[in-house]
């Protein structure tokens, strides 16, 4: 009893760990991405908030005392995406930053903390001292 008990809590753990499966994906260039996941959540996120978290090593970061942070992006649109295998996508934003490819698991992990990840993203900014407007 004790083995099928402890098989069970595997494989709960098992599922637990794995993000669902995408269902659909809705591009609303400039602005957007929409992502839904087959267990029903689905997420809107900002072409800014997609251009922060981008995965890409090159992404334009800016490294303060060891810090890499990005700012400057509030206007940035996404010209495209870009269907990479059955896994993930790449994204085009109008600063020419195309590098970075969104795996389903990635945009899940995006869209499940994004409040959390926002509110880091402007706490680093007003940090250092930066804005999410342009320079001009």
């Amino acid at each position: 009893m004790a083995a099928a008990a402890a098989a069970a809590a595997r494989r709960l753990c098992h599922a637990a760990a794995q993000p669902p499966r995408l269902k659909k994906l809705a591009l609303h260039a400039p602005k957007s991405v929409e992502v839904e996941f087959a267990d029903g959540s689905s997420f809107h996120l900002s072409a800014e908030f997609l251009r922060v978290y981008s995965p890409a090593a090159d992404s334009k970061i800016r490294s303060i005392a060891g810090e890499k942070v990005i700012f400057g992006r509030r206007h940035v649109g996404i010209m495209s995406a870009e269907s990479i295998g059955n896994y993930g996508v790449r994204i085009l934003f109008d600063d020419l930053h195309k590098t970075g490819i969104f795996t389903w698991d990635y945009l899940h992990h995006l869209g499940s903390n994004k409040f959390s990840l926002s509110r880091s993203y402007i706490k680093t900014l007003r940090k250092h001292g930066l804005s999410r407007d342009p320079q001009r």
